[in-house]
């Protein structure tokens, strides 16, 4: 299969995936009741919670489609970021160098995804 087939594939994907996750957060935001009335409401034999676990499902599809395309792109990426960083600097920077860039940069990315996260996890209040 050729690079662009499969570009083309992976990218129809991404954008059945998004518009499923679209569709599907919109049920659960304007179709359904707030979660707290929503109990015993079903749309096609599923309850909120069901429909919350397809729009998951759904963006964890999207995720890892996403993560997969910036993969079959990573030569592109590094080869932008480095350009960014490195202006006015003479020289081009080796691929491996552009590697690093590319790295350090999705280190970070994910470092306050996780901080984020790890927040949330903290400040969460129970009922009382």
């Amino acid at each position: 299969m050729s690079r662009t087939s499969l570009n083309f594939i992976l990218d129809s994907g991404l954008l059945i995936l998004f518009t499923g996750l679209v569709w599907s957060s919109s049920v659960v935001r304007f179709v359904f009741p707030p979660a707290y009335e929503s109990r015993g409401w079903q749309l096609w034999d599923l309850g909120l919670n069901e429909w919350m676990n397809i729009q998951f499902a759904m963006l964890s599809l999207l995720a890892l489609g996403v993560l997969i395309h910036v993969m079959l792109h990573w030569s592109w990426v590094c080869g932008v970021i480095t350009s960014r960083l490195s202006r006015g600097k003479k020289g081009k920077l080796d691929d491996g160098v552009q590697t690093i860039w590319g790295v350090g940069l999705l280190i970070v990315i994910l470092n306050i995804l996780g901080a984020a996260i790890a927040v949330a996890a903290v400040a969460i209040q129970e009922p009382r």
